[in-house]
């Protein structure tokens, strides 16, 4: 059904006074406001807010897309998703439509997708249940489809959810999913045009897509590849941001990749509770001469903890918390020869520091320009002077103390 001709006809569209301007490629123009009943919409499945939830009830139900056939069946199953992935502003939204009604106008299709305003519709059905009032959704419908502009409608999506002026709270790791979904496995968007529809620099898009990219390394390590809901009950995304920056500062790509398994292994043992700050450790291993020795001793344990894996397709949350979260032994040994290698290091760093200091110190004093001297005051100088007769102060303490 064409919602702007059969649903106008058919009264399941209202008209209002109401109206609102939006930007679809490039061009803005300002829109009518219709009011639509609930029944004939339905929600975006492609909403990037809900990725890995998706993801989860694709892997649970071995399916690859979910049947929109029964619309009201699809549309409970994402409601649910919607709901769970923020309660709260679930409950605060609610709250407020049911004491001042719907103030913001959602965006949907011609056949009642609902492209941007999926917490609103959901928050409308349930108080729909008890009110009738609250039985319309007010919203923009586009005349356009799916199939035919994935592309702009995407971007819309993205422009109306991370402008401004409306900053969505979206779960980091579901976020780096739709980079993932459209920019690297659909390639509806480029880094450019992904950056344009966000407002974030194309440089931040790349390292979104950085990040996306060792995401889905990590799932294919552990034999559960796409199933981004494990990564983002495992609260990944600082971990993730943590081995990029390692990572950064290696060039050799076998080491790389051996860093890569080794954080990889870690991340599922979680042998700590904060694992950024774990993480986080290794940048001091990776700049010392530690590292080699560090990762022979990890690439020992990995291999054994990856020999344990379920075939593809097997891994749950529940097999990461049985089989591996409850290894003690094994999380206790990823741990220990972790603060081993960092304490050798922070040794070796603290040795050497007096060393960096003076080298920095030297190269200071010999970048000051000293035909500078020749246009001072008087007590200019002797300010100088006497900051010069203090740092001899303290070179000839330090001296003294290096002949001991």
């Amino acid at each position: 059904m064409n919602l702007l001709v059969e649903g106008i006809n058919k009264g399941i569209v209202k008209s209002t006074e109401m109206s609102k301007k939006i930007t679809i490629d490039g061009h803005t123009e300002t829109y009518k406001v219709y009011k639509v009943k609930l029944d004939y919409l339905f929600f975006n499945d492609q909403n990037d807010r809900i990725a890995t939830w998706i993801s989860q009830y694709k892997a649970d139900n071995n399916i690859d897309k979910i049947d929109i056939k029964d619309k009201e069946e699809y549309n409970e199953i994402i409601h649910n998703f919607i709901v769970k992935s923020n309660p709260e502003a679930i409950k605060k939204t609610k709250a407020n439509i049911e004491l001042v009604e719907q103030r913001e106008p959602g965006v949907i299709l011609t056949d009642g997708r609902v492209i941007d305003g999926n917490r609103r519709f959901t928050c409308l059905r349930e108080l729909s249940k008890k009110d009738p009032r609250f039985n319309y959704f007010e919203t923009i419908i586009l005349n356009e489809d799916l199939d035919n502009h994935a592309k702009q409608i995407k971007m819309l999506e993205l422009m109306i959810q991370h402008g401004e002026e409306s900053k969505v709270d979206y779960n980091p790791i579901d976020r780096l999913v739709g980079v993932y979904n459209d920019i690297i496995e659909k390639k509806l968007l480029t880094a450019s045009e992904y950056a344009y529809s966000t407002n974030i620099t194309e440089n931040e898009v790349n390292k979104q897509i950085e990040l996306a990219n060792l995401l889905v390394e990590f799932l294919e390590i552990i034999n559960a590849p796409k199933q981004f809901y494990i990564a983002r009950d495992m609260n990944l995304d600082g971990p993730l941001r943590e081995l990029q920056g390692i990572l950064k500062k290696i060039k050799d790509e076998d080491k790389r990749d051996e860093i890569k398994n080794v954080a990889f292994v870690n991340f599922l043992m979680q042998p700590h509770g904060d694992m950024t700050r774990f993480i986080r450790k290794i940048k001091t291993v990776v700049s010392s001469n530690f590292l080699n020795d560090y990762l022979e001793e990890q690439l020992d344990i990995a291999e054994k903890v990856l020999d344990r894996l379920p075939e593809e397709g097997k891994m749950t949350n529940e097999v990461i918390k049985k089989e591996f979260r409850s290894d003690e032994e094994t999380k206790e040994i990823l741990k220990n020869s972790l603060d081993k290698a960092e304490m050798k290091a922070k040794s070796t760093e603290s040795r050497n520091k007096p060393l960096q200091f003076l080298g920095k110190i030297e190269d200071l004093l010999e970048a000051i320009d000293t035909n500078i001297f020749m246009k001072l005051k008087d007590e200019e100088k002797n300010e100088i002077l006497g900051k010069i007769n203090q740092i001899e102060v303290l070179l000839n303490q330090i001296r003294e103390d290096a002949n001991v």
